[in-house]
């Protein structure tokens, strides 16, 4: 069966291979000089000589002769020219090795940045379009380069990495190969100039390659093939239906708060430290089965393993072996640590103990058993006192059950006529279960069975029993009421445990609804407590950063401030009910970003504090990693939003420092020459040129003072605002006035004024609108070909005034029509060409905007050039307003 799986999953394998992408196959290397390109050469002079079609896409030797020995009998395809910076630059030929289609091509150094005018930014990206073509791709690079890896590095190294590979191209890897070389070796090829040439590698040995820096990475890049090999090992395993394996060691440390919880915790983490392997530490509870001693040792086991490195779990089960096992599985594990557990007599008859399960059925695993000096005196003191009486209440409750049994089967005897009685005991004995714990129902039992026989079985008021019938039956009465007691016992406790968990997930998801809606750090903070004192019933304060949020706005005391600074420094709960500053009335918990705490966390139980549940701590500290994940969140977008901004300003800055070289240097230029000629020539030159030279220097006056008024504007729109001195005036005078404004600057344009019959006036700023329409006109009269006419149309449409412009230029593509109002864009092909500033449509589109209305460009009828429509709302003018005389 076995042979008949494995040959499934290889054909479905076969399957995707022809149907799917290519495969990449990594060589990875610590650092530069390892020999990653000459074990990739050596591997593809392999897959040569097994016939296997391959190619060099592109290979970088670095002047290494060994290295370029290889290439020797390889067929190499050509690289591609591009001219950069007045110099010839060759990067990889992507479309040539796709209409080469080879099985496999070569391409060396993945994180490399291609020459500007290249299809691809980086040479990743390159690789990928290779992959989605169905070639297989060799490639190189070194650990250093892999994005999430990126702030790791640059802690070893002090060096920012710039070029990187997202983790996503990783995801397709088919084989990694680790190219190794130890420190000391690769020194050595660096001194000799192997690898830089003699001026570079002094600096290097001084900085990057530092032995302490080689060794750490080394280290780092073992470690990511250990985990890609152990990752490609459990998909493969799950894909066959197997158990997953564990490659790498991990170890599990499992407590149970019985007195060597914090010996066990020191114990286990030296075992992982020796075998330098992870390692978590968690316990098997039901919901109600930890007291307060043992929830407060738990708490205190939980609380070292965090500050020694572990991560903490509880798991809930009713099996103790069972959910061990599947979590063990579930992550990996290869080392279980687990206390000693005492044999009790009869155990193989009876039931097994916890070490002797695990040892039966962890066969896949390392078992550690450690024995403290504390399980020995527990084990000492529970055979003096082996029995766990249960509380006044639960006895309470057994003593009535059992009396409660007795006086129903009287009445069921005597009136009813029923002769077995013993059901009545038994369902008395399940509703105690059902509602206390073991202890209480074995008492409920005993009891019963007691009242069973004195009051029912004959000889009736006394223990002796006559017939060996009788025997039988309150022996076996006994023993149902005992299982029925246990079953019904364990099923409360999952009943209670699934009612916890769904509580527990309710509450989560709620705080998921209400983090999720929050924009912005306060908006995540406020929703956070509003969620906690709803769900858990405290008091409670967040901070994060210089951002707090508290209830009711309450400050708290200079001791809860001396706590709250304690937890953001050293990432551990302090306050109340734990072992720093427990004088403060709160107690208070990290917010952690991994190993990085952002924030802290405060919940205050009352005026009285009481030590929290175990579930309340478990729910306040899972609460605490959403409102730390969704404050990151926020932190994150705020970051986007701040560089976003800071590429606008700076290409503001940029577009504003172009246009104004040109903008202002071209009439600068026109009215320097022509005074320069008037004040050199003047006596030679006629009246007309004379003439004709300060009317240039009075259009490029008026020009460059257009240009100083628009950027004025833009300021005023940017900063100040406009204010607006509304007055009445007619549309066929604000037309006519922009008109003639536009003709006293070209004189040679050509403008179709229609204006709708009976257009009221408008009550709006008449400057601030007339330089608006002016702009337009400017506009449409820039880019419309010369003699083409500009149309001007005015009409009511829906209770506003519609002012259309229309030119006959080359128009503007649809998508960039929404962008035409951005300052300093430019459209070559449609109405904002390099010769315009990019401000006059964005400062129109501000005036109007400021009377309520708005700019839009749309498309013409007929498709020929663009169309800038301006709409102004209309308002009544009073019964006795007059249109003003026009001048």
């Amino acid at each position: 069966m076995n042979e008949d799986r494995d040959a499934k999953a290889d054909a479905l394998a076969g399957e995707l291979r022809r149907q799917g992408a290519g495969r990449l196959t990594l060589f990875l290397g610590a650092a530069p000089g390892v020999g990653k390109t000459y074990a990739m050469l050596s591997r593809a002079r392999e897959l040569q000589r097994q016939g296997i079609d391959t190619v060099i896409g592109i290979v970088e030797t670095h002047g290494r002769s060994e290295t370029a020995a290889l290439l020797e009998g390889l067929e190499v395809v050509p690289r591609k020219r591009i001219d950069y910076q007045e110099r010839t630059l060759e990067e990889l030929d992507i479309d040539a090795v796709l209409a080469r289609r080879p099985r496999v091509a070569l391409v060396d150094e993945l994180a490399h940045r291609n020459v500007p005018g290249s299809r691809h930014e980086r040479r990743w990206q390159d690789v990928v379009e290779l992959l989605d073509a169905g070639i297989d791709v060799y490639t190189t690079v070194n650990i250093q380069h892999l994005e999430s890896l990126n702030d790791i590095v640059h802690r070893i190294t002090g060096v920012r990495v710039r070029e990187t590979v997202p983790d996503a191209v990783f995801d397709r890897l088919r084989d990694i190969r680790l190219v190794d070389l130890p420190p000391r070796e690769l020194i050595e090829r660096l001194s000799q100039g192997k690898v830089y040439l003699p001026d570079q590698a002094e600096r290097a040995l001084q900085a990057f390659f530092s032995p302490s820096n080689l060794t750490a990475l080394r280290e780092l890049a073992m470690q990511t093939a250990a985990d890609r090999v152990e990752d490609d090992l459990r998909e493969s395993q799950v894909a066959r239906g197997l158990p997953g394996l564990a490659l790498r060691r991990r170890v599990l440390i499992a407590i149970d708060g019985m007195g060597a919880s914090e010996y066990l915790v020191r114990a286990g983490r030296r075992i992982a430290e020796r075998r330098d392997a992870p390692w978590s530490v968690v316990t098997v509870q039901p919901l109600d089965a930890a007291g307060p001693e043992r929830q407060a040792e738990l708490d205190r086991a939980f609380a070292l393993a965090r500050s020694l490195g572990a991560d903490t779990e509880v798991l809930h089960g009713t099996h103790v072996a069972d959910t061990l096992l599947d979590h063990a599985e579930h992550d990996g594990v290869s080392t279980l640590v687990v206390g000693r557990t005492r044999e009790r007599p009869f155990a193989r008859m009876v039931n097994r103990t916890l070490t002797q399960q695990l040892l039966q059925r962890g066969a896949h695993y390392e078992l550690v058993i450690i024995s403290a000096p504390e399980v020995r005196a527990r084990a000492r003191r529970n055979t003096r006192h082996p029995v766990q009486w249960p509380g006044r209440r639960d006895a309470l409750l057994a003593f009535a059950a059992a009396a409660a049994s007795t006086l129903l089967a009287w009445i069921a005897e005597r009136w009813v006529g029923l002769e077995d009685l013993s059901m009545v005991f038994i369902v008395a004995v399940v509703l105690v279960a059902a509602r206390t714990r073991m202890a209480a129902a074995v008492l409920a039992a005993i009891l019963c069975f007691l009242a069973y026989n004195f009051f029912f079985i004959e000889p009736t008021f006394t223990l002796f029993i006559g017939a060996r019938q009788g025997v039988t039956t309150v022996t076996l009465f006994l023993v149902a009421a005992l299982v029925a007691g246990r079953l019904a016992s364990r099923l409360r406790m999952q009943v209670l445990a699934l009612r916890a968990a769904n509580a527990h997930a309710t509450v989560l998801q709620d705080l998921g609804r209400q983090l999720s809606s929050a924009a912005d750090l306060g908006q995540v903070l406020k929703a956070g407590r509003a969620t906690l004192e709803r769900s858990l019933g405290m008091d409670a304060w967040l901070r994060v950063g210089e951002v707090s949020d508290a209830s009711g706005g309450a400050a708290l005391e200079p001791i809860d401030d001396a706590a709250a600074d304690w937890v953001l420094a050293h990432g551990q709960p302090a306050g109340c009910h734990t072992d720093t500053l427990a004088s403060s009335a709160w107690w208070f918990l990290p917010l952690r970003n991994g190993a990085d705490t952002i924030g802290v966390m405060g919940l205050k139980f009352g005026a009285v504090p009481k030590r929290p549940t175990a579930e309340s701590r478990r729910l306040a500290e899972a609460m605490a990693e959403d409102i730390a994940q969704a404050a990151l969140r926020t932190r994150l977008v705020s970051d986007l939003e701040s560089a976003r901004m800071a590429n606008e300003t700076e290409r503001l800055r940029s577009a504003l420092l172009s246009s104004v070289s040109h903008d202002l240097r071209s009439p600068l230029a026109a009215m320097v020459g022509s005074a320069s000629s008037l004040a050199n020539y003047a006596n030679a030159m006629s009246e007309d040129d004379r003439k004709s030279l300060l009317d240039t220097i009075l259009l490029e006056g008026d020009r460059l003072d257009r240009y100083i008024q628009n950027l004025l504007d833009m300021t005023r729109l940017g900063h100040t605002g406009l204010s607006l001195n509304r007055d009445w005036i007619g549309v066929d005078e604000l037309v006519g006035s922009a008109a003639s404004r536009l003709r006293r600057y070209q004189p040679g344009v050509k403008l179709q004024v229609s204006l709708a019959g009976g257009l009221p006036p408008i009550r709006v700023h008449p400057a601030l609108v007339e330089q608006a329409l002016f702009n337009v006109l400017e506009n449409a009269a820039k880019f419309s070909p010369p003699g083409e006419t500009i149309d001007i149309a005015a009409r009511l449409a829906d209770g506003h005034l519609q002012l259309d412009v229309r030119d006959r230029g080359p128009g503007i593509p649809e998508q960039e029509r929404s962008r035409i109002f951005d300052m300093f864009y430019s459209v070559e092909r449609g109405d904002r060409g390099r010769q315009g500033t990019g401000l006059g449509l964005t400062i129109a589109q501000g005036m109007v905007n400021a009377h309520g209305g708005s700019v839009e460009a749309l498309p013409t009828p007929d498709g020929r050039g663009t169309l800038i429509r301006i709409t102004l709302p209309l308002l009544e003018p009073p019964p006795s307003s007059k249109m003003p005389d026009a001048d």
